[in-house]
């Protein structure tokens, strides 16, 4: 039988947790987490790490495991990501489960990332609604202009593949092709990507009570523990940046806790406008 890798995401809050510790279950895989905040070994309340329950129930990895004074990020991630799931693959795993919300970690893992700079998300999404109104053979001539060799090389048909070479040569100046050491990674194993989804009131109503579960937890004493990690980016983060605001004088409690709310949701917002445009996603209405 083929290889298989399914990726259950979502926004935050919308229960990918419980749905890939049940789906493990059922086909006899760990869950292998691509969070690119869970990953951190001080961060537990304000990442919203599997519970106790959870974590016994099936084997996690990359849960906790990175400090966060040591730099981590998504190419890193690709790199311990595929060793990790060709070594299950090679103890007989027929079908693996990975669980996470960090677009780009999903991105690397599935496409291959190499140390190209940040780009905006507004760029991208203007790309994207491009390629819907235009086709992918407008946004081919633009590259073509400004990175001739990623054109050449690239599968012109693959729309998101010409978006990703596009954005990075028009936010940089600099031909995509000048940041690339790798070609685009094929992976000998199928990838599955399963999206969850409830209704946006729903979702928002979840995200706002789990804000407030995590005040309850102590959310405020592991953030006056990271202050002096505050400078690092594993901190920053939706939940400890709105605390650190409170801690140095800049507001009280109270208007924290609700701009970690509001920001969470638009981070919620954020993830389902970059997936939304994902046509390999299945969406699951839980």
């Amino acid at each position: 039988m083929p290889r298989r890798l399914e990726i259950i995401l979502g926004p935050t809050a919308v229960g990918k947790t419980g749905y890939a510790v049940q789906r493990a279950l059922e086909v006899g895989s760990p869950v292998i987490s691509c969070d690119s905040r869970q990953i951190y070994k001080e961060l537990r309340i304000g990442t919203a790490v599997p519970s106790k329950r959870e974590l016994q129930a099936v084997k996690h990895y990359f849960i906790r495991t990175v400090p966060v004074t040591r730099a981590y990020n998504a190419g890193l991630y690709e790199a311990d990501a595929l060793n990790l799931v060709n070594q299950l693959f090679a103890k007989g795993h027929e079908t693996l489960v990975m669980c996470g919300g960090s677009m780009l970690y999903i991105d690397a893992f599935c496409y291959g990332l190499d140390d190209f700079p940040e780009v905006p998300l507004q760029l991208r999404e203007h790309l994207m609604e491009c390629l819907k109104d235009e086709g992918v053979e407008s946004l081919a001539q633009q590259l073509k202009e400004l990175d001739p060799v990623s054109y050449e090389e690239l599968d012109l048909s693959n729309g998101q593949r010409v978006v990703r070479a596009l954005e990075v040569s028009m936010y940089t100046g600099k031909p995509f092709s000048s940041f690339k050491t790798r070609r685009f990674r094929t992976r000998d194993f199928e990838i599955v990507k399963i999206g969850l989804d409830r209704p946006r009131e729903e979702l928002y109503e979840r995200i706002n009570a789990r804000v407030l579960k995590m005040m309850g937890q102590g959310l405020e004493e592991e953030a006056r523990r990271m202050l002096p990690y505050r400078d690092l980016p594993a901190l920053q983060t939706v939940g400890y940046k709105e605390l650190f605001e409170y801690f140095d004088g800049k507001c009280d409690l109270d208007t924290a806790v609700r701009h970690i709310q509001a920001h969470t949701r638009h981070y919620a917002k954020r993830q389902l406008t970059w997936w939304r445009r994902d046509e390999e996603i299945r969406w699951v209405r839980v």
